[in-house]
């Protein structure tokens, strides 16, 4: 496998830097690459053994230079963005991300319409795909499905879901008939950040510190 990383365009924070197998991990659209759950959940899975790679898209990048709040660019920009990033990276790896920039990877993993499909190196070097809260519909349109391209996977997909997400519950999720290869894990009672409620019995370090155990033995699964 190729481990030698090239310079890239975008601003990127790597945890795990010594080791080999590579998740690229892109941020939700509202909080950066820095937010506190990108940060926790990027250190916990270098924890068990694999390098992740951080990154801002370029909306998020001229928020951080003028300090202007504004919203993430349309799809195909992002798609655009995340696959000139892994060209640049040039390895072997699994990408990913929290809510939108996860929906994002999993466009560029297996979405037949996407400009990064027709890249036969973008498809040579992505193994497979994590998603963390993903954005099944937006909060109250459930009939507003973003689920076409994860009918029929040609690449791997994980996907680590609160039970009563708000952006697709378990119960919602289950009759979407999504591709039967496709990978769900179910923190219990979790939001879109994956956090329980108190009184559930369940914890949200619990729930992090599991997910992130199980992405990165994905990540080890798919290189």
């Amino acid at each position: 496998m190729n481990t030698t990383m090239s310079p890239t365009t975008l601003p990127i924070t790597i945890d795990g830097a010594n080791h080999t197998a590579t998740l690229i991990l892109a941020h939700g659209a509202g909080a950066d690459m820095h937010s506190e759950f990108m940060t926790d959940i990027a250190s916990r899975i270098a924890s068990h053994g694999v390098r992740v790679v951080r990154f801002n898209f370029p909306y998020m990048v001229k928020r951080a230079e003028d300090g202007k709040k504004r919203p993430p660019d349309r799809a195909p920009k992002l798609v655009d963005a995340y696959a000139e990033l892994i060209a640049q990276l040039g390895v072997e790896c699994v990408i990913g991300g929290k809510s939108m920039g996860g929906r994002i990877a999993s466009m560029v993993a297996n979405d037949d319409e996407s400009p990064a499909n027709e890249s036969e190196q973008i498809s040579q070097l992505v193994k497979g795909c994590v998603c963390l809260g993903y954005p099944f519909h937006p909060p109250g349109k459930p009939d507003s499905l973003r689920t076409d391209h994860l009918k029929v996977l040609k690449t791997p997909v994980l996907v680590a879901q609160g039970t009563r997400d708000a952006m697709g519950t378990k119960e919602e999720v289950m009759v979407y008939g999504l591709d039967k290869t496709l990978e769900l894990v179910w923190p219990e009672d979790g939001n879109h950040d994956l956090k329980p409620r108190k009184a559930s019995g369940f914890t949200h370090d619990a729930h992090i510190e599991t997910t992130a155990k199980t992405v990165a033995d994905f990540v080890k699964r798919c290189l």
